[in-house]
């Protein structure tokens, strides 16, 4: 079972390239932050504007620098099943601990075609698979029939990372799938909610910037202090608010700068943020302590 705090870690460039030395860095400060686990090449990792050989080569780092420490679940969907299939197969022959494969977007594919897509997938690869359900980027909601069809008939479907935005959803797939069928948060304001329906933790961006505290909160939880966790989650709310202001992962690449962590560069057709928004990012950051309030 995966759980915990997963970070789906941001992809560093540098004048247009991938920084391969700032990702190692990231790693390291995940890992002495305790986080339980990383998924490269996620959405937050802009998976949609890296080349194969970029993608391919960001998920062999994460693997050699982690060495086994902790979990690399690796974003290996796609829109086109063949390619995913080639993905996902290369992050198995690099060692990566599972796959997370996003929903096939803009194609538009009925339940049918889902089904197929993620069997296909699973079917060319002996690691573990999660799905990644968020159809507000995807156009398609897999529907809980589909999921359950699916780790039926898939024994390396082992979980959904779930953010369709629905905790009715949540509690369905929990029906439907057992006790033993992971599910994630794909959303860091749902994290607590869903781990009272069963969740077994979060792939978060706020964990980029505030790792040990998405540690911290899930772990007071997990052992049954749910004030402590509940106290942590109210004070990372304004934070995670001002991370989706705009598209991820434009504010929490912005933020990274501001805390020295990496540069905000991305890749169009992510762009800078607004000024408006980079106000309320800096008083959000400094609302929580990440950076002292300016002078003057």
């Amino acid at each position: 079972m995966f759980k915990g705090s997963i970070v789906a870690i941001v992809t560093p460039f540098h004048k247009g390239q991938l920084d391969e030395k700032k990702l190692k860095d990231l790693i390291e400060f995940q890992i002495s932050n305790g986080t339980n686990g990383i998924v490269p090449c996620g959405t937050t990792g802009e998976s949609p504007t890296l080349t194969h050989e970029e993608h391919n080569r960001v998920i062999e780092l994460t693997i050699e620098t982690v060495a086994k420490r902790i979990p690399v679940i690796a974003g290996t969907g796609s829109n086109s099943t063949a390619e995913a299939i080639k993905l996902t197969k290369h992050a198995a022959d690099a060692g990566a601990d599972a796959a997370l494969v996003v929903t096939p977007y803009y194609n538009k594919p009925t339940q049918k075609g889902l089904y197929l897509h993620f069997k296909a997938v699973a079917d060319s690869v002996a690691i573990p698979i999660i799905l990644y359900n968020i159809e507000g980027r995807t156009a398609r909601n897999i529907e809980t029939e589909t999921v359950a069809q699916l780790a039926q008939d898939c024994k390396n479907i082992i979980g959904v990372k779930e953010a369709s935005g629905s905790l009715e959803q949540v509690k369905a797939v929990r029906k439907a799938c057992g006790d033993q069928f992971c599910i994630l948060s794909g959303d860091d304001a749902l994290t607590l909610a869903m781990m009272d329906l069963g969740g077994s933790g979060v792939i978060s961006v706020a964990a980029n910037i505030v790792p040990g505290d998405i540690v911290r909160m899930i772990k007071a939880y997990e052992a049954g202090d749910k004030q402590k966790a509940q106290e942590i989650n109210e004070k990372l709310k304004p934070l995670v608010a001002s991370l989706f202001i705009e598209t991820n992962p434009i504010p929490v690449k912005q933020a990274m700068e501001f805390l020295g962590l990496c540069s905000h560069e991305m890749r169009l057709p992510l762009c800078v943020m607004e000024d408006n928004n980079i106000t309320k990012l800096k008083a959000a950051l400094e609302q929580y302590g990440l950076l002292t309030p300016a002078k003057g």
